[in-house]
């Protein structure tokens, strides 16, 4: 049940949360939805989706959802991101098997992942088209491309940081040219040189490791960044998150409903 307008904002005064809605959200010059600070979201990547969480963004996996799932929650005044993996390669994805060995590096920490050498544009331009493709045909409003910063890592290859910006860049421009919004996920160190071509960013442990600060560019620019703490308690990060017009949420590891927002 939708609590009334007056005690919601009351409520929301009192958390010193700031969450706006659907409808205070603007669009960027193309018309490309472009969310901004302080704006509540769920994230939920595993178990059953929880489509009950009363905030006006969820950001859920692109494959594992249906057209109808993302329908359902607009008709209940939601917008809704598509995650995709863009920088790694997934062992359980349908897809799995169109990858050549060639573009598969080391493994990313995560069972069954393995970084992709995102030099090699020929090979995947076409098949992240056809990944946004799916996520454009489902209806989603926005894409969380995950694993976008590779070259900071030891992926098997020898990325280099212009590697990374021109195929964050490219990875930009294929969701926009289908009418889709698109994070930024982490790449703290690119934000000045890529916060003009996203729309929002996602953000994983800035709290953690004295980093938030870094996403500045964003809220500077009216654009929401989403973020997340899986160690920290909620009184060790949310003052400081208010204070940078952050969007942020403690969540389990396994990103399944449970969420404690600030």
């Amino acid at each position: 049940m939708r609590r009334p307008a007056l005690v919601t904002a009351l409520l929301l005064l009192l958390a010193g949360c700031s969450s706006a809605s659907p409808e205070d959200d603007g669009r960027d010059d193309a018309g490309h939805w472009q969310p901004r600070p302080g704006t509540a979201w769920q994230w939920q990547l595993s178990g059953r989706l929880d489509t009950t969480v009363d905030v006006p963004v969820y950001d859920i996996d692109g494959f594992d959802h249906t057209a109808s799932t993302v329908a359902s929650l607009h008709d209940d005044g939601r917008k809704v991101i598509c995650y995709v993996s863009t920088g790694a390669w997934e062992d359980f994805r349908p897809d799995a098997a169109d990858f050549p060995e060639s573009v598969l590096g080391k493994g990313n920490g995560w069972e069954g992942e393995r970084w992709l050498d995102i030099r090699a544009t020929d090979v995947l331009e076409p098949l992240m088209a056809e990944r946004l493709d799916m996520c454009r045909d489902k209806g989603f409003d926005a894409v969380e491309p995950d694993n976008m910063d590779g070259y900071r890592n030891e992926t098997g290859f020898p990325l280099t940081a212009g590697d990374q910006l021109r195929y964050n860049r490219l990875i930009a421009k294929l969701a926009h040219d289908r009418g889709m919004a698109v994070g930024l996920k982490n790449d703290l160190d690119q934000i000045p040189e890529l916060v003009d071509d996203f729309d929002f960013a996602v953000n994983e442990q800035c709290a953690q490791y004295g980093e938030c600060a870094d996403n500045k560019p964003f809220v500077d620019a009216d654009k929401a960044v989403f973020h997340v703490e899986y160690e920290l308690p909620t009184d060790r990060f949310c003052a400081d998150s208010r204070e940078l017009r952050l969007s942020s949420m403690l969540k389990k590891y396994e990103l399944d409903a449970w969420r404690e927002a600030c």
